[in-house]
């Protein structure tokens, strides 16, 4: 697994909750929210990284889920292009962010679209999942660029399952040669290469989830994906995120671990 030692995360802003939700499960609670995204940052930092947080954009409600503006990994960094219209703008002052700390950033350019939470890196190569807010064009771009830099790439269509927002919806890499799955996530040769560890059918939220170093942050309250992974070993930290669910994001949404 790659070592992180930083992250960027953003405040939410005051009208979280006019955000994107097709989730059905209420309004956020403002003040629940902020407080859950303090605990969120705490545990990134308990995992050893440095946290860089930037400010509320009111502009752009769903900008807490920093994710979906970038993928930044050891030899490449490319910014993406939301595909909810009213998520474009987001990833300007990430671009802004990261002209500090990277030489060279490539992006997604017209008519291509790309989340971040389309991407899955699992060691050198990356799984690039075409979706709703992932278009064709824009995984392609995205496959070239980190080519370019020497790493490996395929797609995943997801479009046919309408649990998965993001690719990351349904899967996560856990190192060790493993992935963490919902059910109905597509079986593409290249993710049959790895062992998977399947999430139970009423747990498929819990799929979500992000090895930072030697912990593993799950969402809290899916207890048999808990025992699964403690069975195998892993280190859990159980985050609570039930605001941000209520607007389809999860745990890797909130943060770019680099």
């Amino acid at each position: 697994m790659n070592r992180f030692t930083q992250a960027i995360v953003r405040v939410p802003s005051a009208n979280l909750a006019e955000g994107i939700s097709s989730a059905g499960l209420g309004r956020p609670d403002l003040a629940l929210a902020f407080a859950q995204h303090a605990a969120y940052c705490d545990a990134l930092r308990a995992c050893g990284l440095e946290v860089i947080t930037l400010p509320a954009e009111e502009r752009h409600p769903d900008a807490t889920f920093v994710e979906d503006t970038a993928v930044i990994a050891g030899r490449v960094a490319v910014i993406a292009r939301p595909g909810a219209a009213s998520r474009l703008g987001e990833e300007r002052s990430i671009l802004e962010c990261l002209r500090g700390m990277r030489s060279t950033i490539a992006q997604i350019r017209a008519p291509g679209t790309l989340d971040g939470g389309d991407v899955c890196q699992a060691e050198d190569h990356f799984f690039v999942g075409v979706s709703a807010r992932t278009n064709p064009e824009g995984a392609g771009q995205f496959c070239e660029a980190v080519r370019a830099a020497g790493y490996t790439a395929s797609t995943v269509d997801i479009r046919t399952n309408p649990l998965l927002l993001h690719l990351k919806s349904g899967v996560a890499y856990l190192g060790e040669g493993r992935l963490l799955a919902a059910p109905g996530l597509p079986r593409t040769p290249e993710l049959t290469r790895f062992e998977w560890l399947e999430v139970p059918a009423e747990e498929t939220y819990a799929a979500n989830a992000v090895r930072i170093n030697d912990r593993l942050l799950v969402a809290r309250g899916f207890a048999g994906t808990a025992r699964m992974l403690e069975a195998r070993g892993y280190a859990t930290l159980a985050l609570d995120v039930s605001e941000f669910r209520k607007l389809d994001g999860g745990l890797s949404c909130l943060s770019l671990r680099f």
